[in-house]
């Protein structure tokens, strides 16, 4: 995607191959090579491979993708792992890509997978900014973590918006049945976990200088840390509030199914009645004397919607009509 040689705090394009790019960054003291790789063969991959000696187990997870957040050192490169996430257009679901980077002491090696969180910014920054360029490619991993965290914090926010707003359709009257939609948020939630809880032993570690390479910025990654933790505390927050929603709103559909039933109950209770009474009539019994009275069928009618409307009142009044 992009390659450049940096040069006392200069960006300076490269002309000819890899090789002498690299070259010209080893002999020169304060000077690193950065190549941006988006999704790469492993025959692309190749032609950076052998003049970086990268280790063969790295390059075999940059060029697959699906890791998880990792923070590796191979010798004298380290290895780092992250998950970007974004909402997708389509679907209740997020869409997940990865960003690897290779982090040397005159190189830098980024690798994309998926079309989100574009390194052109990341760039930008750190060509703009001269500390990021005199920090050197540990001045890139920050910058890398710095956007993915920031992208992590508005994310969280946006489902946690979502979230508020799918528990206040639950307990809404006459709102229909969110199970399915409170299952497509924890599944957000659920991939919002395992890209940040793996990412903060990451950040422990390039805090408290387990990280040679990177020591001069541990106070830098502490900011992101701080980032990544108030991140995942919203996370299990809101799996906390999408369980209960989760819980409430299956009780408040067992509710409504019983209330439903008990409703379906009193009218069957109350159509059984002169469903008896026209069931006994019914089987034509010539010996039976108020079929020859005169009032006799109107005083059946009369006896079957009294007792109708009796046993309606008295269900209503119990709560069942």
């Amino acid at each position: 995607m992009d390659k450049a040689i940096y040069l006392d705090g200069e960006r300076a394009e490269i002309d000819g191959d890899i090789s002498e790019a690299f070259e010209r960054a080893k002999t020169r003291g304060n000077a690193f090579l950065w190549v941006g790789l988006f999704e790469p063969t492993h025959e692309e991959f190749d032609l950076i491979v052998d003049e970086l000696k990268l280790h063969p187990l790295a390059v075999e997870d940059a060029v697959n993708a699906h890791q998880r957040p990792k923070l590796e050192l191979y010798g004298d490169t380290l290895f780092a792992v992250l998950k970007t996430l974004k909402h997708h257009e389509d679907k209740p679901t997020l869409v997940v890509g990865e960003i690897m980077l290779f982090i040397g002491e005159d190189f830098v090696i980024t690798v994309r997978h998926g079309a989100i969180n574009p390194l052109d910014i990341v760039r930008e920054r750190v060509e703009a900014e001269k500390w990021l360029l005199d920090a050197g490619p540990p001045g890139v991993l920050y910058a890398v973590c710095d956007l993915v965290a920031d992208t992590y914090t508005r994310l969280a926010r946006h489902v946690e918006a979502d979230v508020i707003e799918t528990e206040r359709q639950v307990f809404e009257p006459g709102a229909d049945d969110a199970t399915e939609l409170i299952y497509a948020l924890k599944r957000q939630v659920l991939q919002f976990r395992i890209a940040v809880d793996p990412l903060v032993p990451v950040m422990e570690d390039l805090t408290q200088g387990r990280v040679a390479l990177c020591a001069g910025l541990s106070e830098y990654f502490r900011d992101i840390l701080d980032h990544l933790l108030r991140v995942d505390r919203m996370v299990e927050a809101q799996n906390e509030l999408l369980t209960g929603a989760l819980a409430a709103n299956l009780s408040l559909v067992t509710m409504q199914q019983n209330i439903d039933l008990r409703k379906i109950s009193a009218w069957a209770a109350i159509v059984a009645v002169p469903t008896l009474i026209a069931g006994i009539y019914g089987m034509n019994f010539d010996h039976m004397p108020e079929l020859h009275w005169a009032i006799g069928y109107p005083l059946v009618w009369a006896v079957m919607i009294g007792a109708c409307l009796l046993l309606y009142r008295k269900l209503r009044r119990s709560g069942w009509l």
